[in-house]
């Protein structure tokens, strides 16, 4: 497969490990990457993540209900393993969030003097203890904006499909946005079949195999629409036939995360050969980052 230009980096193929747990320890992303990830992006950094709240993932037929946060490690922790990243020039992006704009372009601006090459905005969380009612335009505006005036650093905005999308994905272009991941997870549930009770206590992040359709939707749209940002596919991923869908849809890359949950490294050493098998040397962005800004804005 061929490099795939995405957010200043080359990653030998379109298969980038998404933020999650898994991503939170340095041994695993290395790990990751040396079993052919073509990139990892980092479980989401906070500079204080909430703390005391019960945070669980549950396994459904279709997929994952998660209803964790944030990385509990220290900024300076993190600091200084994106240091190592960055001095071993791995192809790390670092996944960030804050409670306030501001806030964040501090946590951006810190993380560029590690090296790291590149961000990951993961502003889009729904699993707060007051949830995430309401991401609006304005608002993805507001911190993408505010990341931009402190560093120059590449970085995608990552956002859930739903109601307002194109808007919303506009306001990240507007910002200073190089990329889109689409999609963080969506609200689900599920019920106890014992109590009749909602599994977890409440609802939070839905991922895997029925996010797919919805975001392959999305994309496709966008793309109709004129907006050609790269994209990084984000949902559902568990094979190279879905990588591939992706990339058919016009997603410049595609991230796998909720199916490496089972037999990690077997996994996703799984979806690469497959994605080689189909995607072969074609694998391409659509765009170039100043061209999608101009045509989409």
């Amino acid at each position: 497969m061929l490099e795939v230009p995405i957010l200043g980096l080359s990653p030998a193929n379109p298969v980038i490990v998404g933020s999650g747990l898994l991503t939170d320890q340095e041994r695993n992303i290395r790990r990751l990457l040396g079993k052919g990830a073509g990139a990892v992006v980092t479980k989401t950094i906070h500079p204080s993540p909430p703390q005391g709240l019960d945070e669980r993932i549950l396994r459904l037929p279709v997929g994952m209900l998660n209803s964790t946060t944030y990385s509990k490690r220290s900024v300076n922790r993190w600091l200084k393993t994106l240091r190592s990243f960055a001095d071993d020039r791995l192809p790390v992006i670092a996944s960030l969030h804050a409670d306030t704009p501001g806030e964040l372009a501090m946590l951006a601006k810190d993380v560029e003097t590690t090296g790291c090459r590149a961000l990951e905005l993961g502003i889009s969380c729904l699993n707060e203890e007051d949830g995430l009612e309401d991401d609006n335009p304005d608002r993805v505006y507001a911190y993408t904006s505010e990341v931009r005036s402190k560093t120059a650093l590449p970085m995608s905005v990552k956002l859930a499909v739903g109601e307002g999308l194109r808007d919303r994905v506009r306001a990240a272009i507007a910002g200073g946005a190089d990329a889109i991941t689409l999609s963080d997870t969506i609200a689900g549930a599920a019920v106890s079949p014992t109590t009749g009770r909602l599994e977890l206590n409440g609802v939070f992040g839905y991922s895997g195999p029925g996010l797919k359709p919805l975001v392959l939707a999305a994309i496709w749209q966008l793309r109709k629409s004129g907006i050609a940002l790269p994209v990084m596919g984000c949902g559902g991923v568990s094979s190279g036939r879905d990588v591939a869908d992706y990339l058919s849809v016009g997603a410049s890359v595609a991230q796998v995360y909720t199916a490496l949950h089972t037999d990690m490294y077997r996994t996703l050493e799984r979806i690469l050969a497959e994605t080689r098998d189909l995607v072969g040397p074609q694998a391409a962005v659509p765009g170039s980052t100043e061209e999608a800004q101009e045509a989409a804005i």
